[in-house]
């Protein structure tokens, strides 16, 4: 059996509705048994045998040389298209047309068992090389699908997480001291620390009455909430963050911010090379307990190197962690997390 290209798709004749179509949810029907197939449709079928050829510009094509014929990125999405019919799905190019909400996907995965003609879909691909950068802004409810250089890939589930607002209650009031890279209250109330979590004794977790160290992040929040008086108000303290960090203090305090006003408690993610590790619930100051998320806060147009997506979210399950990205928006960061996944 031959298909023919035409107008970017292949059309095929003969009993192709209920050889591809009706029976493997190959492509759409056409009139009578005709089915159009996308280009990676073609490939596979061309690779499996179930198509002799394709007929483009008059020339009979094999698997190898309709291949060869293809623009770039089309070989990884070959990959992962051939991948998933592997493990036993049926899946839609997405085209305008074919699928809902096409644009910035390369797949819809329906769930096994179902097909094209039903109204069900387990994930959404967008495939990319481990060499070519993908935007910040084009992940979220997609299933990126990473090919390596020796065509193995990795699939990372990327979800937009949306914060409670818990109207969290106010800390107690402080006096605080601007010092280097910290402020130091000398006399804190105790449930600063205790009750709401805020900053680390200064000769350590057990001692009680013990003057509190705050990081910059936190005594800026602190100052900006009205619980921590400092000389110079916040603005010594952002001065300060600046200094140090640039434009990345501004996006961790946005983060830092958003995480409290959710209930969250966010500390440092330092020792995990992240922003902030985050604990949604503690019961004792003295046993943090297990923090759920790792927190990376990034600009809002933060461009993703594959490479870098794997060893974010590699390290945070291998602390049994989920890897959360804040994207910095003038008001509250938009967050996106990123997870393994095994279709």
């Amino acid at each position: 059996m031959k298909g023919h290209a035409r107008d970017g798709l292949v059309h095929v004749g003969g009993d192709a509705r209920q050889r591809f179509y009706d029976s493997r949810g190959y492509g759409r029907p056409r009139e009578g048994d005709d089915v159009v197939l996308a280009p990676v449709e073609a490939a596979h079928l061309l690779f499996r045998g179930d198509l002799d050829a394709v007929e483009v510009e008059g020339r009979d094509c094999g698997f190898a040389d309709y291949l060869a014929r293809q623009g770039p990125g089309f070989g990884a999405r070959f990959v992962v298209y051939a991948d998933l019919r592997d493990r036993g799905f049926y899946l839609s190019p997405a085209r305008d047309g074919w699928v809902a909400d096409s644009e910035g996907i390369d797949f819809v995965v329906y769930p096994r068992g179902d097909g094209p003609w039903d109204d069900t879909e387990a994930y959404r691909i967008r495939t990319v090389s481990e060499r070519a950068d993908v935007a910040a802004g084009a992940l979220g409810d997609v299933t990126l699908a990473v090919v390596d250089e020796e065509s193995d890939i990795t699939y990372f589930e990327t979800e937009r997480l949306a914060l409670p607002d818990d109207a969290p209650e106010t800390p107690p009031t402080a006096d605080g001291v601007l010092l280097d890279d910290r402020v130091v209250v000398w006399e804190p109330p105790e449930r600063l620390h205790h009750a709401f979590f805020y900053g680390q004794p200064l000769t350590g977790r057990a001692a009680e009455h013990a003057p509190l160290q705050l990081s910059l992040v936190e005594a800026a929040h602190l100052a900006a909430v009205g619980a921590l008086s400092v000389e110079g108000g916040v603005e010594a303290v952002v001065a300060h963050g600046r200094d140090a960090e640039g434009d990345r203090f501004d996006r961790r305090l946005r983060a830092y911010r958003a995480l409290r006003d959710a209930g969250y408690t966010p500390k440092t993610g330092f020792k995990f090379g992240a922003d902030f590790r985050v604990y949604h619930d503690i019961e004792d100051a003295d046993n943090l307990g297990h923090s759920p998320w790792l927190v990376r806060a990034l600009p809002a147009d933060h461009t993703f190197s594959p490479r870098d997506v794997a060893l974010d979210v590699r390290l945070a399950h291998g602390v049994r962690k989920r890897m959360v990205f804040a994207l910095d928006a003038q008001d509250s960061p938009d967050w996106l997390a990123v997870s393994r996944l095994t279709p």
